[in-house]
Order: structure tokens, then C-alpha cells, then sequence
């Protein structure tokens, strides 16, 4: 495809859904290969909104707003970088021929839900994963723990739609469940009143695989795929991730073997992020996105493209490289406190780490748990670039203006 000129007539428009932190960095890479790019979310004044050529602020949830907003900005290609999106009207306008949908919209809602996209890679795809069960009232879920034939304990609640690990929970006892349906409810992106429950894995580590799908010269769509990214969460939230994770050969090939038939069901065009557990030589699938991944964020300093740039590349129909440069880490930086507007002590400090580099995402407000920023660094092995992130993110203090 050709590439036009912003704001003319002859512009490359792509509308992304979503305009958080990670939103951000896509827009920033189609703005450096000249698409205009129209930025929408929930609320005003998000990362997106910061640096698109233009933004909307709506419920991407109504079919019909959403709609008539497209309508209105007349995109070639819209990106969905959240779930909670009306992917029915996605469907009805991508079958329309109006816009492209990116991968495409069957992706799009398959994967905003995790029924969805537990049942294709476990059903249809006959995939390895966790036993789990699905539970729309707290009687069910009990039910699915604890009756004859159950998941058992310990084992993960968390709500059919959500993100970032938002709702998640590990319970080990009976008396823990009423709190994670709670959890699950308010935790969640929307609440569907439903859950997946899985059984837990006892793995050594789980990797996050992104996987690309571009067009090669003879625009035959070929799958890419990136050194592994190991990750630590906490209470269900990625707290560092760091690239590359070491992996055994055989754990290695099983892994992109995996996220190659998932993606390839998926189908279209783009980066995925392909979340694994594993142990010694043996991998479960977990779950996929057809997007960037917040812990893929440690390759804007590991990689040659980041995820953002190969996800760009890739919906543009360009080449894309996924080669590592070097060992990189990322370490998140939690907002502390509740506030809007707030300032950012430590940041010369921080930037003074050897190999370091900041994105503060510039949200507007703040709760405690909230994630405004990430501190990046590379080292001669990622032992050194985890110490050295680590230590850059914890010199950064938002403090209320």
C-alpha cells in the first residue's frame, strides 16, 4: 500500500481504539511513517490523546456511537488496543468493506474475551492449557472449585474480560472465593457477571511470545517472532519483564509452535502477544492478544523494532525485524498515590542509572496501584538490566503537585 501525506486528502488514516500507554507508542511509530492517526478512548486526556492528530473521547462499548464516529473520521484501518469495544459493529463495517479491521474483527472478538479464546486454543486448537471451567454466579464457581470433578485449589479466578491482569486473583482456600467473585466483578474492564476459573500450573516461568504476522515481498503473510520475554506479576499486574528469557531448544520451538497455530487461526496482519507457562521442556498456552503487550514494553531498549514499530510496520504491509540488539529489562512505576496532575521527582536521578531511559505515560489522574510510568535499561545480560531498571524505576517519585 502507498503511504499519503497527513491532514490532505491523500492522508493514511488509522484510528486506534484505545489510547493508553501502549496505544501511545503505536501512534508515535504510524506518525514517524506518515499516517495520520486519530486517537479514541474512555476518557479525555489519555496517553493517545496526548500526541494523535486528532482524538475523540466516547463509549466504545455503543455500537451505535462508535458507528457513527468512524463514520465521521472515515479511517482505512481501525485498531482496536482494548477489549471493551462493540466488536459487533467492528464485524458488521469490516464486512461492509468500510474499514479494515486490524487483525480482523473475528480476532478482535475472540480474543477480547477469555471464554472465546480458551475455547478455540483448548477446544478446536486441542492446545495444552490449564484445566478451567467457566462460572456466572458465585454458586457455580463454588461448584467448579470444589465439586466432584472440580479445578480444585489453588487455583486463578479471573473476569472473562479484562486486561493487565485487572481482577485476577489466586485463591488457595473456600474462604477466599466469595472475594474473588467480587474481585472478578469490580476488577474486571466490563462486568459480564461471568468468570473463568483455572486450575494453577506449577511452572518455572512464564514468557511472553510476540508473535508477528507481515507480508513478505511476494505478500505472502509470514510469521516473526521475537526473543521471549519472562515477566513477575504481582497481585495479577506485571510488575518488570525483561528480554531474553533463557528457554531450553525444545521448550523454545514448543512455544512458537503454539503461538504460530493460534495467531494463524487468528489470521490478518500484526503483532500478537503470546502468553505461556512453562516448565523444564513442557508449555500451556495461557492467553493471546492481538496487540502490544505491557510487558513487551521492555523492547523499546532490547530489540532493534519495538513491539510498537513491528506492530506498525505490520499493519502498514512493511518489513519488519525482530532481531534482539541486547539484553533489556523493564520495572513499572506505580502512581502511590491518588491524585490528578501530578509531578515526577527523581527523574535526573533516575536517567543517571547507567543504560537507563523513562516513558512516563502522562495520565491525567492516579490511584495508588495505577501504573504511570516504566523504567528501561539495558546490560551486558539481563541480570545487570533488571538491577539496573529496578533501580531507575525506584528514584522516580510522583508526588502530588
Amino acid at each position: 500500500m502507498h503511504i499519503g501525506t497527513p491532514l490532505t486528502p491523500s492522508a493514511t488514516r488509522v484510528m486506534l481504539l484505545g489510547a493508553g500507554e501502549l496505544g501511545k507508542e503505536v501512534i508515535i511509530a504510524l506518525q514517524r511513517l506518515g499516517v495520520e492517526v486519530i486517537a479514541v478512548d474512555r476518557y479525555d486526556g489519555a496517553p493517545g490523546h496526548q500526541v494523535a492528530h486528532r482524538s475523540q473521547t466516547i463509549d466504545m462499548t455503543d455500537g451505535n456511537v462508535l458507528a457513527r464516529m468512524i463514520d465521521s473520521e472515515k479511517p482505512q484501518i481501525v485498531v482496536p488496543e482494548i477489549e471493551a469495544i462493540a466488536t459487533e459493529t467492528l464485524a458488521k463495517l469490516e464486512a461492509s468493506g468500510l474499514v479494515r479491521v486490524i487483525p480482523s474483527a473475528r480476532a478482535v472478538h475472540l480474543t477480547m474475551d477469555r471464554e472465546g479464546i480458551r475455547r478455540l486454543a483448548a477446544e478446536e486448537l486441542k492446545l495444552p492449557t490449564s484445566p478451567y471451567a467457566f462460572a456466572d454466579t458465585l454458586k457455580a464457581l463454588r461448584t467448579a472449585v470444589e465439586g466432584e470433578g472440580g479445578i480444585g485449589f489453588p487455583c486463578v479466578v479471573k473476569p472473562v474480560m479484562s486486561s493487565s491482569g485487572k481482577g485476577q486473583s489466586k485463591i488457595d482456600c473456600a474462604e477466599d472465593l466469595a472475594g474473588a467473585w467480587h474481585y472478578a466483578a469490580t476488577g474486571g474492564r466490563v462486568d459480564r457477571g461471568r468468570v473463568i476459573v483455572e486450575g494453577f500450573i506449577d511452572f518455572d516461568y512464564e514468557i511472553t511470545l510476540l508473535t508477528v504476522r507481515a507480508p513478505n515481498e511476494q505478500g505472502e503473510v509470514e510469521t516473526h517472532y521475537c526473543e521471549p520475554i519472562g515477566h513477575i506479576q504481582m497481585k495479577g499486574d506485571y510488575v518488570e519483564s525483561w528480554q531474553p528469557q533463557p528457554m531450553s531448544a525444545l521448550a523454545l520451538a514448543r512455544a512458537r509452535e503454539i503461538a504460530a497455530r493460534v495467531t494463524a487461526n487468528l489470521g490478518g496482519q500484526g503483532l500478537f502477544g503470546v502468553e505461556l507457562f512453562v516448565k523444564n521442556d513442557t508449555v500451556w498456552f495461557s492467553e493471546v492478544s492481538p496487540r502490544p503487550h505491557d510487558t513487551g514494553m521492555v523492547t523499546m531498549i532490547s530489540q532493534h523494532q519495538s513491539e510498537f514499530e513491528l506492530h506498525a510496520r505490520a499493519i502498514l504491509g512493511l518489513p519488519v525485524d525482530t532481531r534482539l540488539r541486547n539484553p533489556g529489562a523493564s520495572a513499572v512505576i506505580y502512581a502511590g498515590v491518588e491524585g490528578r496532575g501530578l509531578c515526577y521527582e527523581g527523574v535526573a536521578e533516575a536517567l543517571r542509572v547507567p543504560g537507563s531511559d523513562l516513558r512516563l505515560f502522562g495520565k491525567p489522574t492516579s490511584f495508588p496501584r495505577r501504573r504511570m510510568g516504566v523504567a528501561l535499561a539495558y546490560g551486558q545480560d539481563t541480570d545487570e538490566a533488571r538491577t539496573r531498571a529496578k533501580e531507575a524505576a525506584s528514584k522516580v517519585k510522583p508526588v502530588k503537585p
